[in-house]
């Protein structure tokens, strides 16, 4: 009897990844177990074998021939879960995450993410997303970014909420708390590449895997050992604020991954998802939502 190929779609935050590194992540197994695999030419793309020096796109198909334990699970539903709605038509909603909450959950058993809050108060975003376990999810924010998250919920309005995202017409805005003084308005439009399946890095154009990213710093207004900027981040890429100030030598406070300066009180990086607008299957979409106590009581 042979086993049924299983394959996940490669979400935006995992562009330009090796392919070994992307299999470890949706296939939710060991690194070296992906690397095996990749290394046994048991990993396809988009219908074709693969191996594991190759990078992934978002939007490809990525399929294993047998699916390793454990295979990717669908979210619980879990109504106790914080899940704070900031903006719902036909097609989409809005909810403003706090900061350590994670977007889904990486094991079946785990509840309390916004995925799992999603499901349990729209149960028809089951099977709607990149994921099963990332019901509806159209991007994804870090665990300790706080604010707007966006979710669809049906698969047309996903397809179209993702491709407006991918194509920049998502005004997509956080605020920054960042060490020194930084110049507004500009532009970082340095492409981005991942250094290891955990952090991301600034790249030249011309190196495999690096992928176009442009930030806009909007405003800056100084506060004490630092500024609060606002930007816009185009493309989504992972990581994409944070590795941008940090290479122009303005860092996020609490930001330790990328050389930020600790800040007494502050338990995580200083960053909020503050505004997304967009034209939108169901409407026009405009909604902000303001800086959270944590990091309002520093400016």
């Amino acid at each position: 009897m042979t086993t049924a190929p299983i394959s996940h779609t490669v979400p935006p935050h995992l562009d330009g990844i090796r392919v070994d590194l992307a299999v470890a992540e949706l296939f939710e197994t060991s690194r070296a177990r992906a690397k095996t695999l990749a290394e046994e030419g048991r990993v396809k793309i988009d219908g074709k074998r693969v191996r594991k020096g190759v990078r992934v796109e978002a939007g490809q198909v990525l399929a294993l021939d047998e699916p390793p334990p454990p295979a990717d699970f669908e979210a619980l539903a879990d109504p106790d879960a914080p899940l704070v709605v900031v903006h719902e038509d036909d097609a989409c909603v809005i909810v403003d995450k706090p900061a350590g909450q994670p977007s889904h959950p990486l094991r079946p058993d785990e509840k309390g993410t916004v995925a799992n809050a999603l499901v349990a108060r729209f149960p028809s975003m089951r099977g709607v997303g990149f994921a099963p376990r990332e019901p509806g999810l159209v991007h994804r924010l870090d665990n300790d970014t706080s604010g707007l998250l966006l979710a669809a919920k049906n698969a047309g309005a996903f397809d179209t909420l993702v491709e407006a995202l991918r194509a920049g017409r998502v005004d997509k805005r956080y605020l920054a708390l960042c060490a020194g003084e930084v110049r507004a308005p500009r532009t970082i439009a340095s492409p981005i590449a991942h250094h290891d399946a955990r952090k991301m890095r600034v790249a030249d154009a011309s190196e495999k895997g690096a992928r176009a990213a442009r930030t806009e710093v909007l405003t800056s207004r100084a506060i004490a050992g630092g500024s609060l900027v606002e930007v816009r981040a185009h493309h989504a890429r992972r990581h994409q604020v944070r590795v941008h100030l940090a290479s122009v030598g303005h860092p996020l406070f609490g930001d330790a991954l990328y050389g930020g300066p600790s800040i007494e009180g502050l338990s995580r990086h200083a960053l909020h998802a503050s505004k997304l607008a967009f034209a939108g299957p169901g409407g026009d979409v405009d909604v902000s939502s303001a800086l959270p106590p944590d990091l309002a009581r520093l400016v």
